[in-house]
């Protein structure tokens, strides 16, 4: 056998060998992508979701992901449905970020801006709250708003109770009550009644 032609056809069999290669598409893992925490159920006006790689317009049906910043726009409302026993609805101008979510079982949720409707539970001893630059709200299973209301940043509950801790004070918020704090670094009030003109102004601006 010529030496020259065998290294040649050696040569000829590599290339072959890598261009086949080069020609296939293969898997690769997607390590660190975001987990799914729920849809949207319902949008109009504008949605959006922003992540650390993009901006989303959000639309029925879309998905949105743990570490998600959800938001509305002018004159907008938007409801998502995370997992199966929890129901988001945003007034215009809100900024909800998603920080940790398991179906089901909690999570964490920031209200940065804007007002918010929360209905649901967290159900196999989970725990679910909701953080805002004003305080922190553990959810006990209920339907409470949350947000600007009368001048202040108010919580109020529609149904079951809630947890506020600000400024150092927990307070215990029933049914069919609220708590006011009057800027960031402010204790909550004493829950009391709102009156029945506010809460519908508060559930309205949401819905």
């Amino acid at each position: 056998m010529d030496l020259r032609n065998a290294r040649s056809r050696a040569v000829m069999s590599r290339r072959a060998f890598v261009g086949s290669l080069a020609g296939c598409v293969l898997p690769v893992p997607a390590f660190g992508a975001a987990a799914a925490a729920g849809s949207v159920e319902a949008l109009a006006g504008e949605g959006f979701a922003e992540s650390a790689a993009a901006r989303r317009d959000l639309a029925l049906g879309s998905d949105v992901f743990v570490g998600d910043l959800v938001g509305t726009g002018t004159d907008s409302r938007l409801i998502l449905r995370l997992g199966a026993a929890t129901q988001i609805k945003l007034g215009a101008e809100a900024r909800v970020r998603i920080d940790s979510f398991i179906a089901n079982a909690g999570g964490v949720l920031e209200l940065q801006s804007g007002a918010l409707l929360f209905e649901g539970d967290a159900q196999d001893g989970g725990s679910i709250a909701v953080r805002s630059p004003f305080a922190l709200i553990a959810v006990r299973g209920t339907r409470f708003f949350a947000g600007p209301s009368a001048g202040v940043f108010g919580v109020f509950v529609v149904r079951g109770r809630v947890d506020v801790t600000a400024a150092g004070r927990q307070v215990e918020v029933m049914e069919g009550r609220g708590t006011n704090i009057a800027n960031p670094g402010a204790p909550p009030t004493d829950p009391a009644n709102w009156g029945e003109s506010r809460v519908r102004q508060a559930l309205a601006s949401v819905q």
